[in-house]
């Protein structure tokens, strides 16, 4: 059975990113992170061709948009 990985959020610049793909994978959710091809070569940080798309598995997405929500309003607690 393949899982089905749904968008969670599209932010702008691959270190956000990276911050949000680190504190859903502590949590115990998988994550992917998808962006423009271009951004990595050229090393481009602005505009569309700087968002990353996070995905996350469709049955984890509820999880995941609260605890995004969490962490955009400074509500989340150290993981051991």
């Amino acid at each position: 059975m393949s899982v089905e990985y749904v968008l969670l959020d599209t932010v702008s610049g691959k270190l956000e990113a990276e911050i949000i793909h680190g504190m859903l994978q502590a949590y115990g959710i998988d994550a992917m992170m998808s962006h423009e091809a271009a951004a990595s070569i050229y090393g481009l940080g602005i505009g569309p061709t700087a968002d990353v798309d996070l995905l996350v598995p469709e049955d984890k997405l509820a999880e995941a948009k609260q605890l995004l929500e969490e962490y955009r309003h400074g509500g989340l607690e150290e993981q051991d």
